[in-house]
């Protein structure tokens, strides 16, 4: 009996392992589990708090970009404007005062060449003065001479001057009357003109005697193709012995005439200077002072006067050939005139 009691107690001694507690093992997986790292689901709040601050940046920004946007289309409007009111108020004032500049740098050209020449041609040694007596010194003195009877000679009229020469110079404007020859040579007519330019010219020629006013034939143009077909037969009468002296007083005025003279006479630059065949001038005095010199050689003057000239200077009346336009009541005034 003892010893079946002894053997049904269990064994200090005994090692074998026993299963675990259920709660101990619960505990223990709870323990393992909790060291593991946290999950990618932590990240979330962090990116919900930093929501906000990116949405007010970006507010931001689109309400800059919207600012811009207008300020540039404000400004795109008033560009337009400008260039539509400078096209609108400026274009024509600045065409006209291009056409001015030109005008005028043609004329400061010729009058720079013209400055040239004259100062090469300067006389530094004085040359004694030689005083002719007047015309109408000697007009007075033959009027005070005593007559013989059987020897009065009339003195020939004014308008006999050209009387001698009225063949070739009728003859001459015939010619220009038909087709233009553009190969002329230079100082012969290469234009053509109407009967009312050689009604006036024969007028000048036969009744005024190479001196007198005569209507403008309405442009100054046309005064110039008239002028150069003068010039033309003048050319023909004294040859080398005449210069040409023009007096409208502005460069624009100048500069139209001598391209006009150009054009219609085959000239080039070198034609016009002092020591050439036909000078410009914008002021009579320096004119008469010139076609004192000419007579002084020996040679004839020929003055032309603009129609825009309001009167002819008394001084120019005692050269022998002049002819000065006379602006009609419809003729349009220069520019200049207007201000």
């Amino acid at each position: 009996m003892e010893s079946t009691a002894a053997d049904a107690m269990p064994d200090d001694t005994d090692l074998t392992p026993q299963a675990p507690e259920p709660e101990q093992a619960l505990a223990e997986s709870s323990g393992e589990t909790s060291t593991e790292p946290p999950s990618a689901t932590s990240t979330e709040p962090a990116a919900a708090e930093a929501n906000p601050v990116m949405e007010l940046a970006l507010k931001d920004l689109q309400e800059r970009r919207d600012a811009l946007e207008a300020e540039i289309n404000a400004l795109s409007s008033r560009k337009q404007q400008l260039e539509t009111e400078l096209k609108a108020n400026f274009a024509g004032q600045s065409d006209a005062i291009a056409r001015r500049v030109k005008g005028f740098q043609e004329y400061l050209g010729g009058a720079l060449q013209d400055l040239v020449q004259s100062v090469e041609n300067l006389e530094l040694v004085v040359q004694p003065m030689v005083v002719q007596p007047s015309p109408l010194d000697q007009a007075a003195d033959n009027a005070t001479a005593p007559e013989k009877p059987g020897e009065s000679t009339p003195p020939p009229a004014v308008a006999d001057t050209f009387r001698p020469d009225e063949e070739l110079i009728r003859e001459t404007l015939e010619r220009f009357l038909k087709q233009p020859d553009v190969y002329a040579d230079p100082w012969n007519l290469r234009r053509s003109i109407d009967a009312r330019d050689t009604a006036l010219l024969e007028d000048w020629f036969f009744n005024q005697g190479g001196r007198g006013a005569q209507p403008s034939r309405g442009t100054r143009p046309r005064n110039i193709l008239v002028s150069a077909a003068l010039i033309a037969v003048i050319g023909e009468l004294y040859g080398d012995q005449f210069q040409c002296l023009v007096l409208a007083g502005g460069p624009e005025r100048l500069g139209e005439w001598r391209r006009g003279l150009q054009d219609a006479l085959g000239l080039g630059r070198e034609d016009f200077g002092p020591s050439s065949g036909i000078v410009l001038f914008e002021r009579p005095e320096a004119l008469v002072e010139r076609a004192d010199r000419l007579e002084e050689r020996g040679e004839v003057p020929l003055i032309l006067i603009d129609a825009a000239e309001r009167s002819v200077e008394i001084p120019v009346l005692q050269f022998p050939l002049w002819l000065a336009f006379a602006a009609g009541p419809g003729e349009r005034l220069d520019n200049d005139d207007l201000l």
